[in-house]
């Protein structure tokens, strides 16, 4: 596995920001809006749930991917990364689950 995977993916996804919809899967997505990119992470999140549900873990794999890359697609078009969720994960890292729910429900 490349740990350079992320960063990789985050400046393939900005360049297409500006890329052809015509050419380019991610900048049709990009060009249709948020609406597009959020049904199609729906969809990815079904297909998950149904990997898992048949026990296939090799198409759990690949259907976790693209829900992963469809998510990126939504971070990027709202000015966030992965590396922004990663600074997240980050900050829960050492909390329990439990005392990071309820810092969240005093703000």
């Amino acid at each position: 596995m490349n740990p350079d995977i992320l960063q990789r993916l985050t400046e393939m996804l900005e360049m297409r920001k500006n890329a052809s919809p015509e050419n380019s899967y991610v900048a049709r997505l990009f060009n249709k809006g948020e609406d597009a990119i959020l049904k199609k992470i729906g969809e990815e999140a079904t297909e998950v749930i149904l990997a898992s549900k048949a026990g296939d873990k090799s198409n759990l794999v690949y259907e976790t991917a693209d829900l992963w890359f469809h998510c990126m697609i939504l971070l990027a078009h709202q000015g966030l990364s992965a590396h922004d969720v990663l600074g997240e994960l980050a900050r829960r890292e050492g909390l329990s689950g439990i005392a990071e729910k309820e810092s969240r429900s005093k703000d």
